[in-house]
């Protein structure tokens, strides 16, 4: 008997309160929205939405649709229908269909079979992804590596409830209702602002620090992975009573009365913490609403509008990729109790029942009570600290001239060696980031897709057609296959109305897009960058291009250098809020092994493209481009830059030097590159219409604002 047999019982898991209270939740009202679950790797966050899908009902389905039509209301656009009110209909278990990040579009939305539809002339269409998901589970694991256009194609579907498909002529709208739940490790990047919005409830999950708790996981899951199905018997009667509290709640859920006092402590709470949209009041409402039913109550209390806020809004607050989530617990209590109403008794048959009503039990996660008990046990899933949550260093930068300690230029420790040299040289707080100018790699690349680069992509602008190669058939290019099969007609027989096509008629559309790159910073952080205000002008152009990098959908990685070697501070990695971090704190001093940064470089490089050989590399070097490490320092930058040159790595050099006398030495570095020099002006996107703007207001000159 295998583990797929028998699933890992909802009932087993040990801790995650939050996690499983959410998943309930959306159990017993779809119109949640779905929930996000962030957090490190190994924490069962599979596992428990795996077992949630055992505890939903069973759907009535139209026999034989492809499309799980409710019998009660089919859908008319179904492409399987119409189907008649007598028509037979069966009962299947609630599916959860998982979302491979891998996935083609084709494979989410579904194909069509285009040999069928141009040689008998017939629309054959074969369902994809979200018509298995309907009125079902869509389970996406690391939904933060999601291709782009897969995520396009989700948030029209969970917006619209609806998946159409418009390619080659054909036409095929179905309906696409599921609940949305990803997971996801913060680590590895971050979402989207708009497919963050799309789910309803969003909570962090880490693994205890309880030493009991922590030796009852491994018992159950040994245990588990002994005999599933003995472990799966020995938790029969608490998945049978927790499915049956699941279906009381449902049906005391349309009876369940939002007040108006609710209602306003909603629309003040998320007014508040300015949340973008209407998203987030109808989330909490629904929540709240679920929440009540989950506990047996018929009427909405304060209680379950403030877990309605720790579960919905955490993830609606980020303004950029380097804010936490989170929820600020005093300043939500001061906005419940400024609008609370006058004490109101809990109605309905469920008064008094809280946590331990019909079907409770031990494992069932707790929800309403004291929410200072709540607040205590940390469960508001925004309490602890992220991983991009980047430490605020002192104002002032350290003295240019102050020596650097011995073992502070080996930032390959970032946090250990780096902090111990802050005492004598602390770091430089990063200057408020801007907008900055499009870097890109030359050529047309082949790597993931992404925003930055030009590449040959299976999504983007159509250039032409080719031959497919063997393999399965990608995106066929209609118009060169009629081409292509046209002349054969008469010599093959045809005499109908169809086109009698053969493999070799086949084109395949060559498509250019854009891609992602991996932008590797090799920053300078010696003695000569850390005059004071200037190492946190050059923090906030960093930042400024790691936010750039986020949003183009790139791979990060920061090396540093300084005292008498460099070091890789951040491998690369799609968190680039882990990357301003480790700059936030990146302390200064010292000589500059210039040559040392940049052999490190390319050892990276190197490393990188035996990882990834598709991904091109933008190699970002912010430097004054001073050498005044090891022996004979610039000689030997110099010959470092040429073997990176001979590597053919694009690069970009961020002249940092300032003053009124300027030696261009990172001019002469980005010639020796193969690369361009731009300076920290000149970084800005806006830095272009300011000086169009100086010359057309008869200024006369560029020098002063270049400068």
């Amino acid at each position: 008997m295998t583990t797929a047999d028998h699933p890992y019982p909802f009932t087993a898991l040990v801790g995650q309160d939050d996690l499983r209270l959410a998943l309930l939740l959306n159990a017993v009202s779809a119109r949640v929205g779905g929930v996000l679950v962030r957090g490190e790797k190994g924490t069962a966050k599979s596992t428990a939405v795996r077992a949630l899908t055992a505890l939903l009902p069973e759907a009535d389905v139209v026999a034989g649709c492809r499309f799980s039509c409710d019998p009660a209301a089919p859908d008319p656009r179904c492409p399987d229908g119409p189907h008649a009110p007598a028509q037979a209909e069966s009962r299947r278990p609630a599916r959860m269909v998982e979302l491979p990040v891998g996935a083609s579009e084709d494979r989410l939305v579904g194909a069509l079979d285009i040999e069928r539809a141009l040689a008998e002339g017939v629309k054959a269409f074969e369902p994809g992804l979200l018509a298995a998901a309907h009125r079902g589970i869509l389970y996406v694991d690391e939904v933060n590596l999601l291709g782009d256009h897969l995520v396009d194609l989700l948030l029209d579907a969970a917006a619209m409830g609806v998946s159409s498909v418009e390619r080659e002529g054909v036409s095929v709208r179905h309906a696409a209702r599921f609940l949305l739940v990803g997971t996801m490790n913060p680590e590895e990047g971050e979402l989207r602002p708009q497919l963050l919005d799309r789910f309803g409830l969003t909570v962090e999950v880490a693994a205890s620090r309880e030493t009991d708790e922590r030796v009852e996981v491994v018992r159950r899951r040994m245990a588990y992975e002994d005999d599933p199905a003995a472990f799966a018997a020995r938790f029969a009667g608490d998945e049978a009573a927790l499915r049956s509290r699941i279906a009381e709640a449902r049906a005391l859920l349309p009876r369940v009365v939002l007040g108006d006092t609710a209602l306003r402590q909603i629309a003040a709470t998320c007014a508040a913490f300015e949340v973008d949209g209407m998203r987030a009041d109808l989330v909490m409402a629904r929540t709240a609403t679920a929440l009540a039913a989950w506990a047996g109550r018929e009427s909405v209390l304060a209680e379950d509008v403030r877990q309605a806020a720790l579960l919905a809004l955490p993830h609606r607050g980020r303004r950029n990729p380097f804010d936490a989530p989170g929820l600020d617990e005093d300043k939500l209590d001061e906005v419940l109790d400024e609008n609370a109403g006058p004490e109101e008794e809990p109605e309905g048959p469920g008064d008094g029942d809280g946590p331990d009503g019909p079907g409770g039990g031990g494992d069932v996660p707790p929800q309403g009570g004291d929410p200072e008990d709540r607040t205590d046990r940390g469960e508001d899933g925004g309490s602890s600290d992220a991983p991009g949550d980047a430490p605020t260093g002192p104002a002032d930068a350290p003295d240019a001239d102050a020596p650097a300690p011995s073992d502070a230029s080996a930032p390959s420790d970032a946090e250990g060696k780096g902090r111990a040299g802050a005492a004598e040289q602390p770091a430089a707080s990063a200057s408020a980031p801007f907008r900055t100018k499009k870097l890109t790699v030359p050529g047309l690349g082949e790597g993931a897709a992404g925003r930055r680069s030009r590449a040959r992509t299976a999504h983007g602008r159509t250039t032409g057609s080719y031959r497919p190669r063997g393999g399965a058939l990608g995106s066929l290019h209609l118009a060169a296959t009629v081409r292509a099969a046209a002349p054969y007609q008469k010599a093959r027989g045809r005499t109908g109305a169809g086109l009698l096509v053969r493999k070799d008629d086949l084109r395949l559309a060559s498509r250019e897009g854009r891609e992602g790159n991996l932008v590797l910073f090799v920053v300078d952080a010696s003695g000569s960058m850390a005059a004071r205000q200037r190492m946190g002008v050059v923090k906030g152009a960093v930042l400024s291009l790691l936010l750039d990098a986020y949003q183009r959908r790139d791979k990060v990685g920061l090396v540093t250098f300084r005292g008498r070697e460099a070091g890789l501070a951040l491998p690369p990695t799609s968190s680039v809020d882990t990357a301003a971090a480790r700059l936030e704190s990146l302390p200064t001093g010292g000589r500059t092994p210039l040559a040392a940064g940049l052999l490190k470089a390319r050892d990276v490089l190197r490393i990188e493209r035996l990882r990834d050989p598709a991904r091109r590399a933008l190699l970002v070097v912010v430097t004054d481009g001073r050498a005044t490490g090891g022996p004979e320092p610039l000689p030997l930058a110099r010959r470092a830059a040429g073997l990176l040159a001979a590597d053919g790595t694009a690069s970009v050099v961020v002249d940092c030097e300032t003053g009124p006398v300027r030696l261009g030495l990172a001019a002469d570095l980005a010639g020796r590159l193969g690369g361009s020099a731009v300076t920290l002006d000149e970084l800005r996107a806006d830095a272009l219409a300011g000086l169009v703007k100086d010359v057309r207001g008869g200024q006369g000159s560029t020098t002063g604002r270049a400068a």
